[in-house]
């Protein structure tokens, strides 16, 4: 989560403290938001904070997925799971 009064710097302030910034970013896992004439331009983060991001998207999208399987399954569309496996087990032969 980014700290508003700690985590939005200038591009500036980056390029002149940029060791110092990027051990403050690997240590709280905090995004940094870098500005330019005073407007949000980039935001720089640590590469195990980035990575969080896809992981975090595709297990929205598996629940998302899930929960439209279970709706389907209230309305009573779709199969069992011993007819789709009786049915693959079947292509396989």
């Amino acid at each position: 989560m980014i700290d508003l009064t700690k985590d939005i710097r200038s591009l500036t302030e980056f390029k002149r403290n940029t060791s110092e910034l990027v051990e403050n970013l690997k240590r709280t896992k905090h995004p940094l938001v870098l500005t330019v004439n005073g407007k949000a331009e980039l935001v720089v983060q640590d590469a195990e904070s980035y990575q969080a991001l896809p992981n975090a998207a595709e297990l929205v999208e598996t629940l998302k997925g899930i929960k439209r399987g279970l709706e389907k399954m209230k309305e009573g569309q779709g199969r069992t799971a011993e007819s789709f496996f009786n049915e693959m087990f079947d292509q396989l032969d």
